[in-house]
């Protein structure tokens, strides 16, 4: 097996052994169990054992599935979204910002929708951060706005005018029927609306289930996944607003 094509590991190396979890919508006893394996099967697990089944409420069962599969990954056939800015300390931010833009860089952030969830938002905007690193309201050269949860697209869109938006973030962790995608589709069409393409902010959308490949389809300019960090952040609002623009000038 070439070094760009790998298989699963479980118990030895290549054993393509995995575990898999799901919910199924059935009372817990021996026909779920063969539900869940024959569910397993199609999924291309096989042979497939429930290693763990439990009740979750009336008519549903949670299952965790160990087994085996025959499918190859080819690595030069991934596609991710590479960082292409370099990281800067909270030091390099505030000096490129002061010295190129010669003004506070306004960024305004939110969650939006039915979306109260705003551990997100409040990682890399409030100034205790995340994991010991600071959030955007410790750089003293970015004016920060956190309008915090459930908040409306008119309402994140007037609020990015009146203060001037250089960029707009905003978190969903909500994803139940898509509704992250509805909502960043919904955010990127008002503002396209709202401001035409040569005063419209950087739109960033962030959560644990967006897909970083999808800024086209999306109409926003970056997407953040899990693990995202303030100062990764900041250093990529330096890079897309300030060092690119420039270089393009």
């Amino acid at each position: 097996m070439s070094g760009t094509i790998v298989r699963p590991y479980g118990d030895t190396t290549g054993d393509g052994m995995v575990q898999v979890s799901f919910t199924l919508p059935v009372s817990h006893d021996k026909r779920a169990e063969g539900a869940a394996v024959q569910l397993a099967n199609r999924m291309g697990i096989d042979p497939a054992m429930v290693v763990h089944a439990k009740p979750m409420g009336d008519g549903f069962t949670f299952f965790v599935v160990y087994g085996r599969v025959n499918h190859l990954v080819d690595l030069n056939a991934v596609q991710v979204v590479e960082r292409d800015f370099a990281l800067l300390s909270a030091k390099e931010v505030n000096t490129v910002i002061k010295q190129r833009l010669r003004r506070k860089l306004s960024v305004v952030g939110a969650c939006i929708g039915t979306d109260a969830h705003t551990v997100g938002i409040d990682a890399i905007l409030n100034v205790k951060g995340i994991a010991g690193e600071k959030g955007l309201e410790y750089y003293r050269e970015l004016k920060v706005t956190n309008l915090g949860a459930q908040v409306s697209v008119p309402e994140l869109v007037e609020a990015a005018r009146a203060e001037k938006a250089d960029a707009v973030l905003v978190s969903q962790v909500v994803t139940q029927r898509d509704a992250h995608l509805h909502n960043t589709r919904e955010m990127s069409a008002a503002f396209r609306e709202a401001m035409p393409a040569g005063r419209r902010p950087l739109l960033i959308v962030g959560g644990p289930r967006f897909d970083e490949t999808m800024t086209d389809e999306l109409g926003v300019d970056r997407i953040f996944g899990r693990g995202t960090t303030p100062g990764e952040v900041a250093s990529y609002l330096v890079h897309a607003l300030i060092t690119q623009r420039k270089a393009m000038a």
